[in-house]
């Protein structure tokens, strides 16, 4: 399911216009991404969390040239934790 056939699903099932679930589901979107950018986490209680995480510097490989070695640095990057009943419908 992408964006758009969540929107379709939600203003069916809601009886609302299309264009303001995709207004409150852009919201939506958008809080969650500034709170991840404040170094935030989001708690969905249920549903799962979504935190920042960071990737460790390590060592690789240049993929132009095999021989050549790299230095690849830490990054920050958005993850997520599934809630309990999120896992449990999944099973």
């Amino acid at each position: 399911m992408n964006r758009d056939e969540l929107v379709d699903h939600l203003a069916k099932g809601l009886a609302y216009p299309k264009a303001d679930i995709e207004r409150i589901v852009l919201a939506a979107l958008d809080a969650i991404m500034e709170k991840l950018k404040a170094g935030e986490k989001v708690a969905l209680s249920g549903f799962g969390q979504f935190y920042v995480g960071t990737r460790s510097a390590r060592a690789g490989v240049n993929p132009r040239n095999p021989n050549e070695k790299i230095q690849v640095p830490e990054i920050k990057l958005p993850k997520f934790r599934a809630g309990k009943k999120l896992k449990e419908q999944v099973k």
